[in-house]
């Protein structure tokens, strides 16, 4: 052990103790908070609605304390407790050379890493959302969605491993630049790619056939200046009772995307408003800040990753005797979010300054009293709490809480 690993035991530690923190306000106050409905919300949803989602919240809150421990745990197992240093030394017998056994390795450890969170996953899914009414997802189409996620990591993933590691290994002190490049242009055409390609190996995505609604729609996007490949609605109920909307692709290639579930639940004013917010991040050009600033943070991380690289005490800090290119990148993979970890709270900020940005643009386009009725469903069908805790919500929701919200709406239905 050297001073690296004691730095972080002490991240890892801190940001394990801030999460559970959190989680206790958050349980804490949703609990104070079940048996009252937020006067802004009491004519439009029950007691039992409140209490319902006051629940599922609780649910969601306390296994996520369980998880935090879990993936914690299995951390420290992977680099200090010799999970790396095993796994590799195991291909390195093969003898394979040094960028298949890279492949290999990451391909096999972020397989282990899948199915050791599977058992969290298979509980939400078939225990917490059942238990709630959510769950539409049958083990049949669990295993099948778990098969195409597999198979779409070793068709994109193999072939995008095998390439940064040849770039580590054959382009110089500047490797790191070019995996950038590499890396950013996968992600753009991954934006491109995936409403056309990708997401229809998971659901079914039909063109909207309410000639009423998509006139209204179409009225709707020419006042707004956007255009799209199609309206087009997603079967989210053979998975979910949730409910959303989104758009989605980049370019010529954009799609608006409605949950079947959605357009259930709300009446055309309403979608109408919903999609004026959607459009709102378009206008605002959210799409893009996002987009610039993710390629920002990886371009800084890869520049830290390539002074890394070259520093053994980072591998022996996190229980690697053996340094390589491929055991590098994982560590740093693995071990990056616990430090990022304390940006978060910087990383909400932003997102809900755009949420705002987005309903201020849908009041100025549609009406905001149509957005807040649809808020107001949308929080009761899919049980989003009304209550969250101040500090755990300004921590890590992306979207401002349910109250804050609405009044602020409220001020622009003058």
């Amino acid at each position: 052990m050297n001073t690296f690993t004691w730095v972080f035991l002490a991240t890892l530690g801190a940001s394990l103790v801030l999460r559970l923190w959190l989680a206790q306000r958050q349980i804490r106050n949703v609990s104070a908070n079940r048996e009252r409905v937020p006067e802004a919300f009491a004519a439009n949803i029950q007691l039992d609605a409140h209490r319902k989602a006051a629940d599922y919240t609780l649910t969601n809150t306390r296994l996520g304390r369980l998880e935090m421990i879990y993936s914690s745990l299995l951390l420290l197992a992977w680099t200090l407790g010799g999970g790396l240093q095993w796994l590799d030394s195991s291909w390195q017998q093969l003898g394979w050379g040094a960028i298949p056994t890279g492949v290999a390795m990451l391909v096999s450890a972020f397989a282990i890493m899948a199915l050791l969170d599977l058992p969290f996953s298979l509980y939400h899914t078939f225990v917490i959302e059942e238990r709630f009414g959510f769950n539409k997802t049958t083990p049949g189409v669990f295993i099948s969605d778990m098969i195409k996620q597999t198979l779409l990591m070793l068709v994109l993933g193999v072939p995008l491993a095998w390439a940064a590691l040849w770039l580590m290994q054959e382009s110089g002190q500047l490797w790191w630049f070019y995996l950038w490049l590499l890396w950013a242009g996968f992600s753009l055409l991954m934006l491109w790619a995936y409403p056309a390609v990708i997401a229809p190996l998971f659901n079914k995505f039909t063109l909207l056939d309410d000639e009423t609604l998509q006139q209204r729609i179409q009225s709707l996007l020419d006042r707004c200046g956007f255009k799209s490949k199609g309206i087009y609605v997603m079967d989210g109920s053979r998975r979910s009772g949730h409910g959303n909307a989104y758009f989605t692709g980049m370019g010529q290639n954009k799609r608006i995307v409605f949950f079947d579930t959605l357009l259930t639940t709300l009446e055309a004013d309403e979608i109408e408003a919903v999609l004026a917010h959607e459009l709102g991040h378009f206008k605002r050009k959210h799409v893009q800040k996002r987009i610039i600033t993710m390629m920002l943070m990886s371009l800084a991380g890869l520049a830290l990753l390539g002074w890394l690289i070259d520093q053994p005490w980072f591998y022996q800090g996190l229980g690697v005797q053996t340094p390589s290119n491929h055991l590098a990148l994982l560590l740093f993979l693995m071990v990056s979010p616990v430090f990022t970890f304390f940006l978060q709270p910087l990383s909400s900020w932003f997102s809900r300054k755009h949420e705002f940005e987005a309903d201020d643009y849908a009041a100025s386009q549609a009406s905001a009293a149509d957005l807040i009725r649809a808020l107001v469903k949308m929080y009761k069908e899919n049980a989003s709490t009304l209550t969250p805790d101040p500090l755990y919500s300004a921590f890590y929701d992306s979207h401002p809480p349910a109250p804050v919200r609405v009044a602020h709406l409220s001020t622009k239905t003058g």
